[in-house]
């Protein structure tokens, strides 16, 4: 009897993950590079300095906030002369069980799993960032935007344990799968986005925006259903979590923050923190803040005249209002951007349309100028 089998390809087809992240390759090791010379340039500078780059990248400010949570969980608080209570409350829990976990199953520190995570977050951030910039404008553009990314001013804090890198993946890929309509993954990510940072509420409202287009335009599933009522489920039930302990319902969140100072005013006192550099011997600082200011305006413009998709400009509107409108703690505003990814399709659009050579030179410069001033930061003030 004669068994027919079947001819094996030589080549076999690739799985869906191993296209994709073939597809994206590109924009990951540009990223990954742009961030490797900022590590350099850090270390550099430390060992001039005599400072310790693993400790400004894993245990000061905010890092050590997390760790601390990740280590004895919450109710840790420390009362300032003023009679200000600054809670571990204030700080979302996705990224200290993240390194609970991690420091479980392997001999790494609470702070050293911190820094892994982040590591490993803004790679996928940068992925994300590439996936939706190429849904939208094509691969190139994808690749031009993720390393615009890792280029920022304030690139380095993609390489602190902090939660900015874990929330922007987890952002950007909710917003690729609103725009590609999978709405059950878009869901889950906005729930877990909404367990690492307040402004979660963001993706939330992306994802509902994303919903109700596709509703009135004729689109009826229990998946988008679904996926719009779990998005909102991470935010809820830590603001509820925090409310219950605390006593204070669902304000107590708000006061945990109001005790760090934070609230939103509109963006008054921020306007008054300008307004103080602009009549002192800081002047230049606010007139910087002013133009600052004006071109994260003027790229989320940019992008509203280029008619992105209303999920990335409802995302994108709220990150900036939070950042900008917020009360307290003006050195942070440059980091809490870092989310608005989306601010950068502009720029990664016009580079898109020049010569590579002379594309790849000014990004090299970018990223050069990136490394020096987060080297300089981080041996400085440094984020708050």
């Amino acid at each position: 009897m004669t068994v027919l089998v079947p001819p094996v390809s030589p080549h076999p087809r690739p799985t869906a993950l191993a296209a994709a992240l073939r597809r994206a390759a590109p924009a990951l090791l540009g990223y990954a590079a742009v961030r490797a010379l900022g590590l350099a340039v850090l270390a550099a500078w430390c060992a001039a300095a005599g400072s310790s780059p693993h400790k400004l990248l894993s245990a000061r400010w905010d890092s050590l906030w997390y760790t601390r949570v990740a280590e004895l969980g919450y109710g840790y608080e420390v009362v300032l002369p003023n009679g200000a209570v600054h809670s571990n409350l204030a700080f979302f829990p996705l990224l200290p069980w993240l390194e609970q976990g991690l420091h479980a199953v392997t001999p790494l520190s609470y702070a050293d799993a911190g820094l892994a995570v982040a590591w490993t977050s803004s790679l996928f951030a940068a992925w994300g960032i590439f996936a939706v910039a190429d849904h939208l404008y094509g691969r190139r553009v994808g690749v031009l935007a993720a390393v615009c990314w890792g280029a920022l001013p304030v690139g380095i804090v993609q390489s602190m344990a902090y939660s900015e890198a874990l929330f922007t993946a987890l952002a950007a890929w909710s917003l690729y799968a609103v725009l590609t309509r999978r709405w059950m993954a878009a869901g889950l990510a906005a729930a877990l986005a909404g367990l690492t940072r307040p402004v979660g509420a963001a993706v939330v409202a992306a994802v509902w925006v994303g919903a109700v287009l596709r509703w009135r335009a004729g689109e009826r599933s229990w998946r988008m259903a679904a996926g719009a009522a779990l998005a909102p489920l991470g935010a809820a039930a830590y603001v509820l979590w925090v409310g219950a302990r605390t006593g204070d319902g669902v304000l107590g969140y708000l006061r945990v923050q109001g005790g760090w100072g934070n609230g939103f005013d509109g963006g008054w006192a921020f306007a008054r923190f300008i307004g103080g550099r602009l009549t002192s011997g800081a002047w230049p600082a606010g007139v910087g803040l002013i133009v600052g200011v004006a071109l994260v305006l003027w790229l989320y413009l940019l992008g509203v005249r280029a008619r992105q998709p209303a999920p990335l400009l409802v995302y994108t509107g709220i990150v900036v209002a939070l950042a900008l409108c917020a009360s307290g703690y003006f050195g942070s505003k440059p980091r809490l951007l870092l989310p608005a990814f989306p601010l950068l399709l502009p720029v990664a659009v016009a580079l898109g349309r020049w010569r590579p050579r002379r594309a790849g030179l000014v990004l090299a410069a970018v990223a050069a100028g990136s490394a020096a001033y987060g080297a300089f930061w981080l041996n400085g003030s440094g984020p708050p």
